[in-house]
């Protein structure tokens, strides 16, 4: 095992939403093993930069510790990344932080996801049962349905695909792979099924399915390697058919 050693860390901070932005460089002592929030929490120990300024601690989102909850998503030596589960022994030194770019910034590596969650609102990515209560089991799903479903299950919402997608922009309203994989969850349970027509209905609307340019980057950078390509065919697919059916039925 590898003794502790210094790094320099390079975090590119911002006070406000609409203030300039501009990088400090702290010097930070690491254990083997150690990741980026461990890293963020002793500099918040001691604020000083490497030219001996003190400064505010710095701002980021975290909470599982175990990427599990998404939060904690942010730009490490260009890439986003898991902050929880980028360790410093893998990352080449200095390390740069920088916050996603496809959000707007709160404070330092703080961003505001609105956006995505809206846009899963607006799919409604989940089954309402408000109003229904001891209906007894529900619609049986086959073995090999569960697990074709299962792996969207895993989305965190980090945004990560939306950091990567040149199609989610300020001048677009593509809702990203994300939230098409949320639609290709939900349309595959039985009882899912029964908002699936409002679901192909909001990807039929601006900044749907259709304004995916299939670049494929999503895919590559999901940190819990959701299908996110299989996601985007398959519910390309159902709208396609949603919408000659629609046509038709006129």
């Amino acid at each position: 095992m590898s003794a502790d050693r210094t790094v320099e860390i390079k975090i590119k901070r911002q006070m406000t939403p609409d203030g300039p932005s501009r990088w400090e460089t702290f010097r930070v002592t690491v254990r083997p093993a150690m990741n980026i929030v461990g890293v963020l929490m002793q500099i918040a120990e001691n604020p000083v930069t490497v030219d001996g300024k003190a400064t505010a601690p710095v701002s980021y989102d975290a909470n599982c510790l175990e990427e599990v909850c998404g939060s904690c998503a942010m730009r490490i030596n260009g890439r986003v990344r898991m902050a929880c589960s980028s360790l410093v022994d893998h990352l080449q030194a200095p390390i740069r932080l920088e916050p996603m770019s496809r959000f707007p910034v709160v404070r330092d590596l703080q961003v505001d996801r609105s956006r995505l969650f809206e846009d899963l609102k607006r799919v409604k990515a989940w089954i309402p049962i408000d109003g229904t209560y001891d209906l007894g089991p529900g619609p049986r799903m086959a073995p090999r349905e569960q697990e074709a479903a299962y792996p969207f299950s895993r989305c965190i919402s980090c945004g990560s695909c939306l950091e990567v997608c040149p199609q989610y922009n300020d001048g677009t309203h593509f809702v990203g792979a994300a939230v098409v994989g949320q639609v290709r969850l939900f349309n595959s349970y039985p009882t899912g099924k029964m908002n699936a027509y409002e679901r192909l209905e909001a990807l039929m609307g601006p900044g749907g399915i259709h304004e995916c340019g299939y670049a494929q980057n999503c895919v590559e950078i999901c940190p819990k390697e959701i299908p996110l390509t299989q996601a985007i065919a398959e519910v390309g697919g159902q709208v396609m058919r949603h919408a000659l059916f629609e046509f038709l039925k006129k």
